[in-house]
């Protein structure tokens, strides 16, 4: 597959916390008399513990329209409509009496974009309607019969209709997505028009159709990527419950402007109960964006969130930069579109994956140089700071850059006994290398190393570290192409 007729394989080529430790009952593997301080992260050797993924095409929070419906023979709107434009309509079909296609997407004021299912026709089709003017951006083969669900799924401009035959809602399979054609008649980022749009459904033609129940809400995820533990400006862990909050890359269905951004919850008993508790969007430029592979951070001593972000919400090959927001509205939980600005960097190159903490009394921030984007993309790991008593914006001054690599990304700032450390990822050296607050290179961690390129975020539990990444694996990449990935990894090194 190509993007600008440029071979993403080749382009993108491995694309792709704390100091407090958190006692909890039954993770404590050996008596403490026999337990070995950790006093450097080359004490620390992992294995994976965990590996699984988490897919929903409606988040499970943030179901905005779930009822029963029956039989249908016109487009029902629903009155409801997302924030953003990353949301999904689920339709339980039973079956179609006669001649006559199921339809799901986003309608209101003589404008749509739909996508149907023609079991008779054998067809599905992506349509958009803008001033009367009807318009079919693609069509593809598709057969089903019987009972089957149908999903319209928007990721920015990008627009999927997918099915699952099975008809358990468990089996979804894309089977046609448009981005380019539907951007080319409207644009669902600018508020104006997304504001007029609502979850839409029904049938059309000469038959009906008979439906079950019908979901709308918010786009989930594909699976995982880019973990970032949600801290307090001194590294500590943000933690509610025995629950360790983290932010996330929602891979969306297809390239990196199809993801978004979301606030999770992860049980430090059992890392599987994984919980989608906030979604983030953001506003820039007139419209609103999934920018994400950032980090939050709550400053006890201003009572007020910090959010830093890349760019990635509209990358078309022309530079990625960090931005930043700070509230104070609880960002942990509930539906966000916040206002950013671009974030002062000391590089006049392109930057992404920021990381910030407060260390002795000032702020450090790790952050990706990348001095080109195509033909191919070349990154490498960086430190700044700011002044003493300065804010995290102000006066930020590099520190130092690792020139010699040029696929390392995904740095990450935590101390491991009494000192503090960047780590990264080596997509080329398959390794985590290990740097001191000078940006001297110390060593690696002793860990395994996944595909595409896993960010090594650490985090003490009782005496255990953890070590919580993800992993390349993509989902229907024949139809969707690159970016829908990956599995949510889980190492854990015994203390």
């Amino acid at each position: 597959m190509t993007e600008g007729g440029i071979d993403r394989r080749s382009l993108l080529r491995g694309m792709g916390a704390a100091g407090c430790a958190v006692a909890l009952p039954g993770l404590l593997t050996a008596p403490a008399a026999a337990a070995q301080p950790v006093r450097t992260p080359f004490d620390l050797h992992f294995e994976v513990t965990h590996k699984f993924r988490p897919f929903d095409l409606v988040a499970p929070r943030f179901t905005q329209y779930d009822s029963a419906i029956g039989t249908l023979d016109t487009l029902v709107t629903t009155g409801v409509r997302p924030k953003a434009p990353f949301g999904s309509v689920l339709v339980e079909v039973l079956g179609v009496d006669g001649p006559g296609a199921v339809v799901a997407g986003l309608a209101g004021g003589g404008t749509s974009v739909l996508g149907t299912v023609d079991p008779s026709a054998g067809r599905a089709t992506i349509e958009v309607t803008t001033n009367g003017t009807t318009t079919v951006v693609k069509t593809a083969e598709v057969r089903v019969a019987g009972a089957f669900r149908l999903a319209l799924v928007v990721n920015e401009n990008a627009v999927t209709v997918l099915v699952d035959t099975t008809g358990t809602g468990t089996a979804w399979q894309p089977v046609l997505t448009e981005r380019d054609r539907v951007r080319a008649l409207l644009d669902l980022r600018v508020p104006a028009v997304l504001g007029k749009l609502d979850y839409a459904y029904g049938g059309r033609g000469s038959g009906s159709v008979r439906l079950g129940r019908v979901r709308a809400g918010y786009f989930g995820q594909a699976g995982v990527r880019d973990p970032h533990v949600v801290q307090h400006a001194d590294g500590r862990p943000f933690i509610r419950d025995g629950k360790l909050y983290l932010t996330m890359t929602n891979a969306g269905l297809g390239f990196f402007q199809q993801a978004h951004w979301a606030v999770w919850t992860l049980d430090l008993a059992d890392p599987t109960r994984l919980e989608q508790v906030a979604v983030l969007f953001f506003a820039r430029d007139g419209v609103v964006v999934g920018d994400h592979a950032g980090q939050i951070v709550y400053d006890d001593r201003t009572r007020r969130f910090i959010l830093l972000m890349s760019s990635w919400g509209d990358f078309a090959f022309r530079g990625v930069h960090v931005r930043h927001v700070t509230t104070t509205a609880d960002v942990l939980s509930g539906v966000h579109v916040l206002p950013t600005e671009r974030l002062p960097l000391p590089t006049s190159v392109s930057s992404w994956d920021p990381s910030l903490t407060r260390v002795d009394g000032r702020w450090r921030l790790a952050f990706v140089e990348s001095e080109a984007q195509q033909p191919a993309f070349v990154f490498h790991p960086a430190l700044a700071v700011g002044p003493p008593g300065a804010d995290y914006a102000d006066s930020l001054g590099l520190v130092g850059a690792d020139t010699t690599v040029d696929q390392t990304e995904g740095p990450i700032i935590q101390r491991v006994g009494s000192r503090w450390y960047v780590f990264a990822s080596d997509g080329d050296a398959r390794e985590y290398p290990v740097y001191d607050l000078a940006m001297r290179k110390l060593g690696t961690l002793d860990a395994p190393y996944g595909t595409n390129i896993p960010h090594p975020v650490l985090l003490p539990v009782g005496r255990d570290w953890w070590l919580i990444t993800f992993d390349g694996t993509q989902y229907a990449e024949p139809v969707l192409g690159y970016g829908g990935h990956g599995d949510l990894v889980v190492m854990r090194s015994k203390g």
